[in-house]
């Protein structure tokens, strides 16, 4: 049994070492616009947004829809904020009619692209085999995935949140190399809170972020997991990112809804 002086130097260093482990780790807060933004809105969001946001000791990404792409690479240029991408599809080229390639997004200056994310597993039908090819050419051709996970309103009532979590965690991970892991970026983004008002409490969000760098850890090693950066989203904003920020697991945010507007540049400074 551990007891007074010594049992405060265990919890200092214990305290610290977490704290370490954190900081080693990137902190990335991104933007997804979704389907937002003529030329002409992009071009007024960017000259709101680039005065005011935070990019000291941070990344911070605009994942913007494709027809943007250029107009707010142009707009961008000279400073520290980086140019993401909201999707592309896993083939080089060919007969893919409406489909982006990872050549055709570095080419326009993209570095990060978003992967799977719900709407898109929803919406469009892209199912686990998918975006675990996307996850990996994205990887091949150097780009900075950031891979979307997250459950139902129902599957979190039902108790399946950290299964379900698992089970898309394993498949997007599939074949991916142990050299290649820390390049990932996770998201978690509960489907219940996304655009809804709604917001994982810190607490909930913090289990599951924590979940899925232990899940990582058993896929690779522990060293390994604690070197990925894994984002919060689901109705973010100025008011409640500073305390989700303050988890140990939790190394940013991929903001929808606030990404459009001033508030914004509230959470990079929080």
């Amino acid at each position: 049994m551990i007891v007074g002086a010594n049992a405060t130097t265990v919890g200092a260093n214990a305290c610290g070492a977490r704290k370490k482990e954190k900081k080693m780790r990137k902190k990335i807060i991104a933007a997804n616009w979704k389907m937002n933004m003529n030329i002409n809105e992009a071009k007024k969001l960017c000259k709101t947004l680039i005065p005011i946001v935070n990019t000291k000791n941070q990344i911070v990404v605009f994942c913007v829809p494709a027809i943007d792409i250029t107009t707010v690479n142009s707009c961008i240029k000279g400073t520290d904020i980086k140019l993401g991408a909201e999707n592309f599809y896993f083939e080089d080229k060919g007969a893919y009619t409406g489909e982006i390639s990872a050549d055709m997004l570095l080419s326009a200056g993209v570095e990060y692209v978003i992967i799977g994310h719900s709407e898109r597993r929803q919406i469009f039908k892209e199912n686990d085999k998918m975006i675990n090819k996307k996850l990996l050419k994205a990887l091949s051709s150097g780009l900075t995935p950031i891979l979307c996970c997250g459950e139902s309103l129902k599957q979190r009532e039902n108790g399946e949140t950290l299964d379900f979590i698992k089970k898309q965690i394993v498949a997007a991970f599939a074949k991916v190399e142990k050299e290649d892991v820390k390049k990932v970026v996770v998201a978690y983004e509960p489907i219940w809170a996304i655009g809804t008002g709604k917001t994982a409490t810190s607490k909930q969000a913090e289990e599951v972020c924590a979940y899925i760098r232990k899940v990582i850890a058993e896929l690779y090693d522990k060293k390994l997991a604690e070197e990925v950066s894994i984002l919060y989203g689901g109705s973010v904003n100025g008011k409640n990112a500073k305390e989700l920020f303050s988890k140990k697991n939790i190394d940013g945010a991929l903001v929808g809804g606030a990404s459009l507007k001033s508030e914004f540049a509230d959470i990079t400074k929080s």
